[in-house]
């Protein structure tokens, strides 16, 4: 494929840049839904919710596993500057699996208005979207 056939994604945290790279298409979770860029695209400005995004490339898929944050497309780039973001295969599935019981144990033991359920209820979700996404990787692998 030609470069023309290609866009540049990278995506950012405020620790580090967790990709970058050529890639064909880019399927994200915009706030008002999930969303889906070509080279080419109209340009746009988004807020994002946790989610999956994929970056599609020539011989495969990249999953990652993102929390909030910002995404800018231009027709041939998209800059996703996210709070957090994992690789699905930087993703250590046992380490999630253990977060995701510690957070259910903690929030069966608390009630909505206890001050910490907010937080652990945060974890709980975080590690079942990391979860997610590594299942959704393996599939597609």
């Amino acid at each position: 494929m030609s470069d023309e056939q290609y866009m540049q994604l990278d995506v950012v945290t405020p620790e580090k840049s967790v990709l970058s790279r050529k890639v064909t298409e880019v399927i994200a979770p915009g706030s008002a839904g999930e969303f889906g860029v070509l080279i080419g695209h109209t340009p746009f400005l988004t807020t994002l919710k946790s989610g999956q995004v994929i970056a599609k490339t020539e011989d495969r898929d990249i999953f990652l596993a993102v929390s909030g944050g910002f995404a800018e497309v231009t027709s041939s780039r998209v800059i996703i500057l996210a709070e957090s973001a994992v690789l699905a295969d930087d993703i250590d599935e046992k380490m999630v699996q253990a977060d995701l019981e510690q957070a259910q144990d903690k929030l069966r033991g608390l009630s909505k208005e206890d001050p910490d359920y907010p937080r652990w209820e945060s974890k709980a979700r975080d590690a079942e979207l990391k979860l997610k996404v590594v299942e959704n990787w393996r599939n597609k692998s």
